[in-house]
């Protein structure tokens, strides 16, 4: 899943489109002269429980947008905090293909 793009002038004429992403649980960048200057973030339940940074974080490391370091820092959580939060909400920490994961465990064997 990729973040839809806005530019200023687009949230006019794309309004529509935005709330939608929204409704969808989905983030939306909006930038200005060709730079990010906001992110659209979804109202949900967990936004009001955890706040904006842990969910922006972790939605960004599921979309591939951030590496899991990087979401850390996000979230301002160190990296082994971090991917034991995924872990507890069962958010997968590692996207290793059937062979890659064959491979692992053969060099642990």
């Amino acid at each position: 899943m990729s973040i839809d793009t806005f530019t200023i002038r687009d949230l006019r004429e794309r309004t529509g489109e935005l709330t939608r992403d929204a409704e969808a649980g989905r983030l939306s960048l909006v930038t200005k002269r060709g730079r990010p200057l906001f992110v659209a973030v979804p109202f949900t339940d967990e936004v009001l429980k955890e706040g904006v940074g842990f969910p922006l974080a972790m939605q960004l490391y599921q979309e591939g947008v951030l590496t899991s370091v990087r979401a850390a820092g996000l979230a301002g959580m160190g990296l082994a905090e971090f991917l034991e939060a995924l872990s507890e909400l069962e958010i997968p920490v590692a996207d290793y293909s059937a062979e890659e994961l064959a491979d692992e465990i053969a060099v642990l064997e």
